[in-house]
């Protein structure tokens, strides 16, 4: 998927999560809502991203992503013997 694309549903997910009251909240829920409705694939690319320089991320979509970096990292599967 095109990164531009993914920042920009990211920074409009961010944009409504960042109304809510509780700051703390709104960012766990705004990076919640990436881990639920993205594949494995449209999060690697936007860690990638992020790992990169983030640009075009707004600051409080970046710093969710940044806060709950391990649960938006895709798991790999196991391997088996």
């Amino acid at each position: 998927m095109d990164i531009q694309h993914l920042v920009e549903m990211a920074n409009q997910i961010g944009k409504f999560h960042e109304a809510f009251p509780d700051r703390n909240e709104a960012l766990g829920d705004a990076a919640g809502h990436i881990r639920r409705f993205w594949d494995p694939r449209m999060r690697r690319q936007l860690l990638e991203h992020v790992d990169l320089g983030a640009a075009g991320l707004e600051p409080f979509i970046l710093e969710a992503i940044r806060l709950k970096r391990t649960d938006l990292t895709p798991r790999t599967p196991a391997t088996r013997s």
